[in-house]
């Protein structure tokens, strides 16, 4: 998000500069006495909707489009006060953006691990969002934050060099769209039955949006050409999840064009996918300055006038920048746009706005007015936070020791003396990642490790994490190795490697890291164990083969309590069960797939290898889904079906569809190559396979395991099907030596169909496979032709 917006609108619709947290304040127009206290508009009565239309209805148009902005403007002949919409709450309350201000009763926010480390726990997502809640609510009553976060960002981690793949849950749909619809119930909290809110999540970037400045192309000038198979099977996916299953209460558009058309410019996407198809009961906003940049960078336009009236009437309702505060008027003026688009889009925007209780007078009296100061950096959240980091860590490596299985825990008392070296040491702020506030406390690396040791001996190695030029403090490093029982090496990247704007042009550790960890392992007397902090893929080729390396750990960007995270692995006080949410590559493969191509299948005639573990077969060094643990379990099918009848509904259309099926079945056509059925013709409602499994924990340690359910589809059944999908997983607690049962229920039009060229979903008919593990089961799939 650019910030030449924000000042340049401040100063353009700031005519009394008030402090800043009185812009968070609701409205006082409804409290007893106030100027609109006996008006429609602050009868809490009435629905959302009517009560923002009467509010719109009594606006001049000067100021209704001085409301179409991030950096709302007042309204004071009605008691509205201005509002700024931009807050952050990507992995705990942020101050990036102008909505939040920490300081005086509230000086910081609980910092939990950052988003692509919560995905590979697997767990714990809606309550990580209800304990951020609290803590955003309790800020906004204190007149410190707002109550519409432009979170989360549900953007698939599809090329491993992007600088905001940490920001987002990983490669796969079915985790992100989980994680998307969780996060936001745990953030918003809606009633059941008023729809109020607690706060406004707003998922992020509609669509196809995951290059920042790669190879002379930038974020803002990128023309994302996306096939249709893509745009359904994966771009797509976790954004639906975010509004018809989370029901969130905002989609935020994104800077790129698709296929020719800036995604905030686009009615297709806008008002028929996002509104019309998933039903979304809110708002649409730019990313910030998304207008000014489909007008001044991308020439979409010949005018202002014509960019304000591409954006509205494609369905954006506000603007993240000044744009539509400047240009709205004059395109009225002009007949480019009408009075009633503008109302349309305020109507979208004060409904979420009366939703969250903004017009129901004092904030004190409502439902969340309790909330306050000591609802924030609670020890409840940081032991969440705590815990949260903890299943997050994902064990790459445990080399054999001598007497044990695994080097991995460390011995307190055999290795009394521990080396701690590498640039992530003495991490703080790099623990957190990017888009993070300012944490309750850090705990370091070093400082988790002295609490389990004797003594921890600290040399950095690096002098910072480029690791950069011939002056590293290697040789200091390596001798504090040498007299140590055991060697831990933390390294990684920061946000001056991969972030917003900034994508890696290498998988590789950079600068001298490599050097580093291999001399520290040459080194060392005792077992050397690396722990790697990043958001990103990393090739870590030379340490998995290297035997003097005994472990390693990912801990992405484990937030606050980080240090202490590791430790507790390290030392056994905490038996890892993180999965990798994305594949990591090799190095080479960056050559053959420029960030450019959004082509998720392989392409054989051009070498061009395709994308995530369910299109890509390539060599790699760690693959989607890898996670080791201190213990060891079996799976075993407890229950699922080998054959299922899919019914058709009734139509002209869906008879057609069967009696083609049954006669490409009866000509020889085989189960494999039966055909498809449309979901859209299929009666989907209670269809669907449950799969339950027993999971044996045959070790000595209690551990938690995520048993993951991937999809294949009968071969040749659909052009381009993936070569395996998550369809269903659950993580769980298996004490040592017990047995616990996992119960799924995998929807056969969601989890085994699959999006044909056209982006049309098909439930092929024939042999399905599902894969648990060591474990293969085949479900049969028919169809039966119900009477027209």
């Amino acid at each position: 998000m650019r910030r030449l917006a924000l000042l340049l609108l401040v100063v353009l619709l700031v005519a009394a500069a008030a402090p800043a947290a009185t812009a968070a304040r609701a409205a006082f127009a409804c409290a007893p006495g106030g100027p609109g206290s006996s008006l429609p508009f602050c009868r809490r009565s009435l629905p959302a909707r009517a009560r923002a239309r009467d509010l719109v209805s009594r606006l001049t148009r000067a100021e209704k489009v001085r409301l179409l902005v991030n950096n709302a403007a007042g309204v004071p002949r009605l008691g509205v006060s201005r509002y700024e919409w931009w807050s952050e709450a990507l992995h705990g309350v942020s101050d990036t953006g102008p909505g939040v201000q920490f300081g005086g009763a509230f000086p910081g926010a609980t910092a939990f691990p950052q988003v692509i480390g919560a995905a590979a726990a697997l767990n714990a997502w809606e309550l990580v969002g209800r304990a951020v809640s609290d803590e955003a609510r309790a800020m906004y009553n204190g007149g410190a934050a707002g109550l519409s976060f432009w979170s989360p960002n549900v953007n698939i981690f599809r090329d491993p060099r992007w600088g905001r793949g940490q920001e987002t849950p990983g490669e796969d749909p079915a985790v992100s769209s989980r994680y998307a619809a969780a996060y936001v119930r745990g953030l918003q909290q809606q009633h059941p039955r008023s729809g109020g809110l607690k706060l406004a999540a707003c998922c992020k970037h509609f669509t196809a949006y995951d290059l920042d400045r790669w190879g002379g192309t930038d974020r803002f000038h990128f023309n994302a050409v996306v096939a249709p198979q893509d745009l359904e099977d994966t771009f797509n996916v976790p954004f639906r999840a975010c509004v018809a299953d989370g029901a969130a209460a905002a989609v935020m558009c994104s800077y790129n064009q698709v296929n020719g058309v800036p995604t905030c410019a686009d009615r297709a996407f806008l008002r028929g996918t996002i509104r019309a198809q998933w039903g979304l009961d809110g708002y649409i906003v730019s990313d910030c300055d998304s207008v000014d940049v489909f007008f001044r960078d991308q020439h979409y336009t010949r005018t202002t006038e014509d960019a304000v009236a591409a954006a509205l009437r494609a369905g954006l309702d506000l603007d993240c920048g000044p744009f539509l505060a400047q240009y709205t008027e004059p395109a009225i003026t002009s007949g480019k746009v009408s009075d009633a688009d503008v109302d349309a889009a305020l109507l979208n925007t004060v409904a979420v706005q009366m939703r969250l209780g903004m017009f129901d007078g004092d904030p004190a009296a409502g439902p969340f007015g309790h909330l306050g100061p000591h609802d924030v950096c609670t020890p409840a959240h940081q032991e969440l936070a705590l815990e949260a980091a903890r299943q997050s860590v994902v064990l790459l490596k445990n080399g054999r020791g001598k007497h044990r299985a695994g080097v991995l825990p460390l011995r307190p008392a055999t290795h009394r003396v521990v080396a701690v070296v590498g640039p992530h040491a003495e991490a703080t702020v790099a623990m957190i990642g990017n888009y993070a506030g300012k944490p309750c406390r850090y705990t370091t690396p070093l400082q988790g490790i002295a609490g389990y040791v004797k003594q921890a001996v600290h040399q950095a190695g690096c002098a910072d994490v480029a690791c950069a030029g011939g002056q590293q403090p290697i040789a200091a490093a390596v001798d504090a190795a040498r007299r140590a029982d055991a060697t831990i090496v933390v390294a990684g990247l920061d946000q001056k490697v991969e972030a917003e704007g900034l994508d890696r042009s290498s998988l590789l550790l950079p600068g001298r890291q490599a050097e580093l960890i291999s001399a520290v392992a040459r080194a060392s007397k005792g077992p050397v164990v690396l722990v790697l902090m990043s958001g990103g893929p990393i090739d870590i080729a030379f340490a998995l083969n290297d035997p003097r390396i005994a472990a390693i750990l990912w801990a992405g960007y484990p937030g606050q309590a980080g240090g202490q995270v590791i430790a507790d692995v390290i030392f056994g006080n905490h038996n890892p069960g993180g999965k990798l949410p994305m594949t990591w590559y090799p190095q080479d493969y960056l050559q053959k797939a420029p960030m450019t191509n959004m082509a998720m299948r392989a392409n054989p005639k051009t070498g061009y290898p395709g994308r995530t573990y369910r299109f890509y077969t390539g060599p790699m060094i760690l693959p989607f889904g890898h996670g080791l643990s201190y213990t060891q379990f079996t799976h075993s099918l407890a229950h699922a079906p080998a054959q299922l009848t899919v019914q058709l509904a009734g139509g002209r259309a869906a008879a057609a569809a069967a009696t083609s099926l049954l006669n490409a079945t009866r000509s020889g056509g085989g189960s494999s190559s039966a055909g498809a059925v449309r979901v859209a013709h299929a009666r989907c409602e209670g269809l669907s396979v449950p799969v339950h499994v027993d999971v044996r924990n045959v070790g000595d340690r209690d551990g938690a395991h995520a048993v993951l359910v991937y999809h294949a589809a009968p071969r040749s059944a659909v052009a381009g099907a993936p070569a395996r999908q998550l369809v269903a997983f659950e993580k769980v607690h298996v004490p040592a030596g017990g047995v616990a049962r996992v119960e799924m229920t995998v929807g056969v039009c969601e989890g085994l169909s699959v999006a044909d060229r056209d982006g049309v979903r098909r439930i092929p008919v024939g042999e399905h496979r599902l894969m648990i593990g060591e474990l293969t089961h085949s479900v049969t799939i028919g169809v039966e032709q119900l009477g027209v």
